[in-house]
């Protein structure tokens, strides 16, 4: 089955929330002697207001590190949902873009929810915005509307699913048994890709995540014929051409996974490299090179990071705790709304665990 795509005409970037903004508000590196003094400072706030920290793997490895030295996460957006919702603390501060924030609040609507960076955010959130999202959905009322955690609470409110790269395909094949047509938002790549493996009728959304969206096919084969020796290692948001040459596709957790507990010794590795940091403190002994995002003639050869997870930082911690800033909101009904996805989602991993893990290296099916 083909891909039939829905053209929405993306955002203008020249506004608030583009990339050359996010990039504006990326916070200089410490000195080590500096980082020590800010993680020592939001340690201790942390204990003060009874705040967990929880991370995602893109954010910096500072705080990555703190979060797991004061008994927080760092983890995927699936199991971030999870962990705030379950923990005891009455404040989560969440480490991550936008949506995690807002996902947070859904779940957890009587808890406090802090970011480091209000202003943080996603493309595919962007490019996804819920005006035009609920007209796509009113004109397809026959199909199930499934959409992926990287959007809004707005979006999730019209959706019957929410998925992370981890559940999709498990999800999007049950639909599919159940002879259900899916309305997909926003990542084309990730569509495209549960599209293929699971022969399901899927209308899409026409979204993108501009880091993943940037890794080259050509390149990738160019710079495996250098290490035929290595283990590719893709997220499904990328695009096709660099998908079919892997040996995995998975979400984070299941890249990082791979990774660890593979006898293989070198990995190419094509998402956000702030995953980098996480996979080297578990797999100390790998060799890990990053997939390319540009030809022979850029001046950056492999730039995969995202500049909003950049905007995350020590200092926005302390911030965020000391000052009550960035502070995240979810309104009635949406949060009421967006919830059902959500729960939906989470009921069905917990009753089937295979969903997000599959045992070994399996090619193209998100093994971990």
């Amino acid at each position: 089955m083909g891909q039939v795509l829905f053209d929405y005409t993306k955002q203008d970037a020249s506004g608030a929330s583009c990339t050359a903004h996010a990039w504006a508000r990326v916070p200089e590196p410490l000195k080590p002697d500096e980082r020590l003094a800010w993680k020592e400072r939001a340690a201790a706030l942390l204990r003060q207001h009874d705040a967990v920290l929880v991370a995602h793997y893109y954010v910096d490895g500072d705080i990555q590190d703190l979060a797991l030295e004061t008994g927080g996460c760092v983890a995927d957006s699936l199991e971030m949902a999870r962990f705030g919702r379950d923990h005891a603390s009455r404040t989560l501060v969440v480490s991550g873009v936008r949506f995690m924030g807002e996902t947070a609040k859904i779940l957890s609507p009587d808890k406090r929810v802090l970011m480091p960076d209000l202003e943080a955010t996603c493309s595919l959130d962007l490019g996804c915005p819920p005006e035009d999202f609920a007209r796509f959905c009113d004109a397809h009322p026959d199909r199930q509307v499934v959409v992926y955690a990287n959007t809004s609470a707005a979006v999730k409110a019209r959706a019957d699913w929410m998925v992370t790269s981890s559940c999709a395909l498990a999800i999007v094949n049950h639909l599919k048994e159940e002879g259900r047509k899916v309305l997909w938002a926003p990542d084309r790549h990730l569509g495209r890709y549960i599209q293929d493996q699971t022969g399901a009728d899927m209308l899409m959304w026409n979204g993108a995540c501009i880091v993943h969206d940037e890794f080259k096919g050509l390149e990738l084969d160019l710079l495996k014929k250098q290490h035929p020796g290595a283990k590719v290692l893709v997220h499904p948001e990328s695009p096709k051409s660099v998908v079919e040459q892997a040996d995995v596709v998975g979400s984070t957790s299941q890249i990082l996974n791979a990774v660890v507990k593979s006898d293989a010794q070198t990995f190419i590795v094509a998402t956000d490299n702030g995953l980098l940091h996480r996979i080297r403190q578990l797999a100390p002994g790998k060799t890990l090179i990053e997939a390319p995002t540009a030809g022979t003639s850029a001046t950056c050869k492999s730039c995969a990071h995202c500049p909003w997870m950049a905007m995350n930082a020590l200092q926005g911690v302390v911030r965020c705790l000391e000052q009550g800033t960035g502070e995240v909101l979810v309104d009635e009904p949406v949060r009421g709304q967006a919830l059902g996805c959500i729960d939906r989602m989470l009921d069905f991993v917990a009753r089937n665990p295979g969903a997000t893990q599959k045992p070994g290296f399996v090619k193209n099916i998100g093994a971990a």
